[in-house]
């Protein structure tokens, strides 16, 4: 299976971490600022990610947790919580999968990323049970009452019912990699540092006259993919569609977000790092010779190994879903 979760990008394209202080600075580096000056992302104060897991066992039942705070005590939910700070987003939903369920677990991949504006993230993991005990009531605490394996969760009063589509999703994941369907590869994050919120770019578009497939480069300062800053006050497919423009002029040919190709974060050291970077994949429907990038920007030509692993991802499911909550 073609994995889609990581860019073989030659050296000359890949973009170098930079640590950013301020909007001049980032602009400088070829990263467009779309947020205030000052705003810099610190969980627990203006930046929050959420993480999540769904795990299942091999009767097909899903792990679930009965609430133990005030405002919705007895009802059943996910595990899943805040990251802390200084931690990086797979120790959070181990923490919090063994906190709520007593069960340890391994990630093995990310299902999807959800948005919100004000800067709230969620990140729904899947993985194995590699230890633990499965938490009863005689282990309830501030964190759960207890968790159980649950087949149908219609059966139960649930905290909220958005977790109906994720566990869906989940299963059918799971069905797709049983079965050798296709699936986007396991996609975990990247440890990297970021002080920013970025949203990073891989443009395609197929050359008419060579067939061959090119990806947009940002030559602003040093040749890169194109990168901007996530305005946490902005739903993420206006600040997609601003971008497109910026780059491409008001009238964008038809175009398509396929999904996620990675998610880089650290969290350490603790409020350091609290930023993060998605890339994604974005294909036009118009043959190259139809598409004219404006400003410091143009097509570069990929090779052909690079140009089919691209293209192996554009079809559905094959990359990593981000689900923009209005």
């Amino acid at each position: 299976m073609t994995s889609c979760a990581t860019s073989p990008w030659p050296r000359r394209m890949k973009r170098q971490n930079l640590v950013f202080t301020s909007n001049t600075f980032t602009a400088a580096k070829g990263v467009t600022p779309t947020t205030p000056s000052d705003y810099i992302p610190i969980l627990g104060n203006t930046v929050t990610y959420i993480a999540m897991g769904v795990l299942f066992n091999s009767q097909g039942e899903v792990l679930m947790m009965q609430e133990a705070k005030s405002s919705c005590a007895g009802q059943w939910y996910l595990p899943a919580g805040r990251v802390n700070p200084g931690e990086n987003l797979e120790e959070a939903v181990v923490r919090e999968v063994l906190e709520e369920t007593g069960l340890e677990m391994q990630p093995t991949t990310l299902l999807m990323v959800e948005c919100a504006s004000k800067a709230w993230f969620r990140f729904v993991f899947t993985g194995n049970v590699t230890g633990g005990k499965l938490k009863t009531p005689a282990d309830a605490d501030s964190e759960s009452l207890q968790a159980k394996w649950i087949q149908d969760i219609n059966e139960l009063s649930l905290r909220a019912s958005d977790i109906h589509s994720i566990i869906e999703m989940a299963r059918e994941h799971q069905s797709s990699v049983s079965n050798n369907h296709s699936i986007h590869s396991n996609v975990l994050p990247a440890i990297k540092p970021h002080k920013k919120l970025l949203l990073r770019l891989v443009v395609c578009a197929r050359q008419k006259s060579s067939n061959r497939l090119h990806v947009l480069l940002s030559e602003k300062t040093e040749v890169h993919l194109p990168m901007c800053e996530i305005n946490h006050n902005r739903n993420l497919h206006s600040l997609l569609l601003k971008f497109m423009i910026e780059i491409f002029g008001a009238d964008v040919p038809s175009h398509k977000p396929h999904g996620l190709m990675s998610v880089e974060h650290c969290g350490k050291p603790e409020a350091m790092h609290d930023g993060l970077c998605l890339t994604m994949l974005v294909s036009f429907k118009v043959p190259l010779e139809d598409v004219f990038p404006i400003d410091k920007y143009s097509w570069g030509q990929v090779s052909r190994d690079l140009g089919e692993k691209l293209l192996a991802c554009l079809p559905k499911n094959m990359t990593l879903p981000l689900h923009v909550i209005r």
